[in-house]
C-alpha cells in the first residue's frame, strides 16, 4: 500500500491494541490515496476460483513502461472459493498477515471488492508488555516472510570500486594490528598474571592464548581474502549468515569498539594523571563530584578531550591517522625491546625455582586471592596456567580491526591475511619476551601487578629507565586508542550504507574520503562513556563482545568452505533428498566429487549442532569443573558424551566435499581448527560473570528495537537498491563472492 505499508500497519496494530480500540484494515478503489494503485491491479481467475489473496509489493509491474519509478502495488492471486472462505474465517480475528482476504464488503467500499476486516473486542485485547508488542510485530509477517527477511544475504563484488581511499599498505595494516593489540596488556598484563595466576609459567599461558587467538586470526584472514569490504565481521556475516545475524554482529562490534576505545582512553588519562600525583582527579572531584554507584567519582574531561582529538585526526583521513599510528607503534615496540634487552642483563634463571615464604606476598590486594602458590616454575599448577591463559587471551584482542580496512587497503586479499598473522606473531613474541624478563629479574611474588616495568627498574636501581618506559606506555596507549577507534566508524559506515542504521551516519566526505559523521558520532559516544565510567566496568564488557564475534566468524568459515560449488550450481542439484541418501552422505558414502546444495545444507545443520554441543560443554566445564575433577559420574559421563558428539560432528563435516572457490588465503585444518576456536571462545564466554551478561543483553535488546523498527524496513536489499546478482561468467571473471542460496 502506498500510504499503509506493512511498517505503518505494524504501528497501527500495536498502538490500537494498546489503547483497546477496534482496528480496521482495508484497501479499496475509492479509498483516498489508493485509487490509482488498485485500478492498476489486473487479475483474471479460472472458473470456480476467486481473487482472495492480495500481496503488497514494491517495484514496477509488467504492465508499466520500462524504467518507471518503483512504488508499492497490489498483486492479486487466485484460490478456490472454499479456500477463500476458510482464509476469511481464519484471519478475521486479527489483522496481522501479509496476505489479505478479498471479499464483498458491507461498508468502506460501498459493496465494491476490497480487503477489509475488523478486530473487535479491543478492550479485551490490550497489550500490557513490550514483549507481546514484538510478538504482534513479528506476526504481521508470515513465517516464510520472517525467514526471508532474516536470511537476506548481500552479494559483494570484490572488484567494485570503493568510494573510500585505498592508501593503506601491508606495513600500515600490520602496524595497526600491533598498535591496537599491544597496548595496555604489555604494560600491565604480564606482571599481573605472573603474580596472581601462573607465576613463571605465564609464558605458557601466553602461548596458549596466542594459539587460541591465532585460530581466530586465521578465520579473520580468510574472510579478509573473501570479502575485502569495510565492516569486518559484520559484512562477513551479511554475505553468509543473513541480514539478521549480520545486524546482531554489527551491533555487537559497535559495543566492542566503543567500550574498547573508552577503556583505553580512560587508562591513558589515569596513567597521565599518576605522573602528576593525581592532580586532575583531585581537582575534578573537588569541583564536580559524581556520587552515583558504578560511575566514576568525577567527570574525566581529559579523556573526553583526547577522544575528540583522536576522532578529528581519524576524520581527516586514513593515511594521516595511519602515519601517526605507525609512529606510536614504533615507539611502543622500541620500549618493549628496550625492556627485554635491558632486563636480560639482570636476569637470573634461579628465580623460576624460588619458594615464597608467608611474608613474600606483597601488594596482593589487587588480586583475587592472597596466595603465592607453591613456588617453582608452576606455583599455581595447571589450573593457574589455564586461568592465566583466559586472562592473557584478552591481551590479544584488537587484531580484528585490520579486517575492517578492506576498502582502504591497496591489496586487501593479500594484505589483510598477512597483516593479521604478522601482528599476532609479533605481539606474542613481545609478550613472551617481557614475561621471561619480568619473572627472571624478580621472583613472581615480588611483581607489581599494576605497574610491573617501573617497579622492576626501581628494584634493580635503574630509576632513569622508568621515564623511558613511561613514554613507551603513553605511546602504546595512543596506538591502542587509534587501533580501537579506527574500525568503529567503518562498521557504522558499512551498516548505514546497507540501510540497517541511520543512513546519514554513512555519508562520505568528498574531500577526505572518510565517514566524518560516523567518526564524530562514534567519538562523542566513546568520549561520553570515558568521561563518566571507571575502567573496570568498561573492560568487563569487552570480553563477551569479542568472543561472540570470533565465534560467528569461525562458524562462517565452516559454512563457506562447504558451500555449493559454482560448477555444480550451474548444472543444478539433482541429488535425491531421501533420508537414506542424506544419512549415507554424512560419511561420504555417496561418493560426491563436488559440494552440492544438499551437502551445504548438511554442513549448516552440523555447524548448528556443533555450536549447541559447545554451549553444553562450556556450561559443564565452567560451572562444574570441581565435580569433574573429582571424578563424579553424574558430571563426567555427560562431558564424555558431549566430547564424543563434538568429535563426530566435526568428522561428519570433514567428510563433506568442499567448495571449488579459489582463495588467496585459506584456513588450514578445516573443520577442526575453526571448530576448536568456536569451543574455546564459547567456553571463555561462559566464564564471565552474570552482570556482564545482563549488560550485554540490555544492549542487544536496544539493538533489536533498532532493527525491527528501522533497519528491517530500510534495508537496501528490501528496497531493491543493491546491484543485481551477476552472471556466472561475471563471477568467474571478476572473482565475485557468491553467498549461499
Amino acid at each position: 500500500m502506498s500510504n499503509f505499508t506493512k511498517w505503518h500497519l505494524t504501528l497501527i496494530i500495536i498502538s490500537c491494541a494498546s489503547l483497546g480500540h477496534a482496528l480496521e484494515c482495508y484497501v479499496c478503489t475509492d479509498q483516498e490515496g489508493n485509487r490509482d494503485k488498485c485500478l492498476n491491479t489486473i487479475k483474471t481467475c479460472e472458473q470456480g476460483q476467486d481473487i482472495c489473496l492480495t500481496e503488497i509489493k514494491w517495484g514496477s509491474t509488467p504492465y508499466w513502461s520500462q524504467g518507471a519509478k518503483k512504488q508499492f502495488y497490489v498483486s492479486k492471486k487466485c484460490a478456490t472459493k472454499r479456500e477463500c472462505e476458510r482464509l476469511q474465517r481464519g484471519n478475521m480475528p486479527d489483522c496481522t498477515h501479509i496476505w489479505y482476504q478479498d471479499w464483498k464488503c458491507s461498508s468502506c467500499c460501498q459493496g465494491d471488492r476490497c480487503n477489509y476486516y475488523v478486530i473487535s473486542g479491543g478492550n479485551e485485547r490490550k497489550i500490557h508488555s513490550g514483549i507481546f508488542a514484538i510478538t504482534v510485530l513479528m506476526s504481521l509477517l508470515s513465517a516464510s516472510s520472517v525467514y526471508e527477511a532474516f536470511s537476506r544475504r548481500k552479494v559483494v563484488d570484490s572488484t567494485q570500486e570503493s568510494i573510500l581511499a585505498r592508501v593503506l599498505s601491508t606495513l600500515d595494516l600490520t602496524a595497526l594490528g600491533i598498535g591496537s593489540t599491544l597496548g595496555v596488556g604489555v604494560y600491565v598484563l604480564a606482571g599481573s598474571v605472573a603474580k596472581c595466576h601462573a607465576g613463571p609459567a605465564v609464558i605458557i599461558s601466553f602461548a596458549i592464548a596466542a594459539i587460541a587467538s591465532m585460530f581466530a586470526g586465521l578465520c579473520y584472514a580468510e574472510f579478509g581474502a573473501r570479502v575485502p569490504r569495510a565492516g569486518s565481521a559484520y559484512i562477513y556475516s551479511y554475505v553468509t549468515m543473513g541480514e539478521f545475524v549480520a545486524f546482531l554482529m554489527g551491533w555487537t562490534l559497535i559495543l566492542e569498539y566503543v567500550i574498547g576505545s573508552a577503556s583505553v582512553v580512560r587508562a591513558l588519562s589515569t596513567y597521565v594523571d599518576v605522573l602528576f600525583n593525581d592532580s586532575m582527579k583531585n581537582s575534578f572531584e573537588s569541583v564536580m563530584p559524581i556520587n552515583v554507584d558504578s560511575l566514576s567519582s568525577y567527570p574525566d574531561f581529559f579523556a573526553l578531550a583526547v577522544t575528540l582529538i583522536f576522532s578529528a585526526a581519524l576524520a581527516f583521513g586514513a593515511k594521516e591517522s595511519s602515519m601517526a599510528n605507525n609512529i606510536f607503534t614504533l615507539v611502543n615496540l622500541s620500549v618493549v625491546l628496550f625492556v627485554i634487552i635491558a632486563g636480560s642483563f639482570k636476569a637470573d634463571i634461579n628465580n623460576w625455582k624460588t619458594e615464597p615464604t608467608c611474608g613474600d606476598c606483597k601488594d596482593c590486594s589487587v588480586c583475587s586471592h592472597c596466595k603465592s602458590g607453591q613456588g617453582g616454575f608452576m606455583p599455581y599448577e595447571l589450573s593457574g596456567i589455564i586461568t592465566g591463559a583466559a586472562t592473557c587471551f584478552y591481551g590479544f584482542i584488537g587484531f580484528d580491526c585490520v579486517a575492517t580496512t578492506g576498502e582502504e587497503a591497496k591489496n586487501p586479499q593479500k594484505s589483510i591475511p598477512i597483516a593479521i598473522i604478522a601482528s599476532l606473531t609479533i605481539v606474542f613474541f613481545a609478550y613472551f619476551g617481557v614475561s621471561v624478563v619480568l619473572t627472571t629479574v624478580l621472583p613472581f611474588y615480588e611483581q607489581n601487578a599494576k605497574a610491573p616495568f617501573p617497579h622492576m627498574f626501581t628494584v634493580i636501581g635503574w630509576d632513569w629507565a622508568k621515564w623511558f618506559v613511561t613514554i613507551g606506555a603513553i605511546s602504546g596507549l595512543c596506538a591502542s586508542l587509534l587501533g580501537s577507534m579506527f574500525p568503529l566508524p567503518r562498521v557504522i559506515y558499512a551498516m548505514a550504507s546497507d540501510g540497517l542504521v541511520f543512513k546519514w551516519m554513512g555519508n562520505i566526505n568528498s574531500r577526505f574520503h572518510t565517514p566524518i559523521m560516523g567518526t564524530l558520532s562514534a567519538g562523542l559516544l566513546t568520549g561520553a562513556l570515558a568521561t563518566i565510567f571507571e575502567l573496570e566496568p568498561l573492560v568487563n564488557m569487552m570480553s563477551i563482545c569479542t568472543l561472540l564475534t570470533y565465534s560467528i566468524v569461525a562458524a562462517c568459515v565452516l559454512i563457506l568452505r562447504y558451500e555449493e560449488s559454482e560448477a555444480y550450481e550451474k548444472k543444478g542439484d539433482r541429488n535425491p533428498r531421501t533420508f537414506i541418501f542424506t544419512v549415507k552422505q554424512l560419511v561420504s558414502a555417496n561418493k560426491l566429487n563436488h559440494s552440492t546444495k544438499l551437502t551445504a545444507q548438511i554442513v549448516t545443520a552440523l555447524v548448528c549442532c556443533y555450536v549447541i554441543f559447545c554451549i553444553c560443554t562450556a556450561i559443564l566445564l565452567s560451572r562444574y569443573i570441581t565435580e569433574i575433577g573429582e571424578g563424579r559420574v553424574l558430571f563426567v559421563v555427560p562431558l564424555a558424551i558431549l566430547v564424543v558428539a563434538l568429535v563426530f560432528t566435526l568428522s561428519f563435516i570433514y567428510f563433506q566435499p568442499v567448495s571449488d572457490k579459489k582463495l588467496s588465503f585459506s584456513v588450514p585444518l578445516v573443520p577442526f581448527l575453526p571448530g576448536f576456536s568456536i569451543l574455546i571462545n564459547i567456553y571463555l564466554m561462559f566464564t564471565l560473570d552474570a552482570n556482564t551478561w545482563i549488560r550485554f543483553s540490555v544492549w542487544m535488546a536496544i539493538g533489536l528495537g533498532v532493527y525491527f523498527f528501522y533497519g528491517m524496513w530500510h534495508s537496501n536489499i528490501r528496497q531493491k537498491k543493491l546491484p543485481p546478482r551477476l552472471t556466472d561468467n561475471d563471477k568467474d571473471k571478476n572473482n565475485v563472492f557468491s553467498p549461499i542460496t
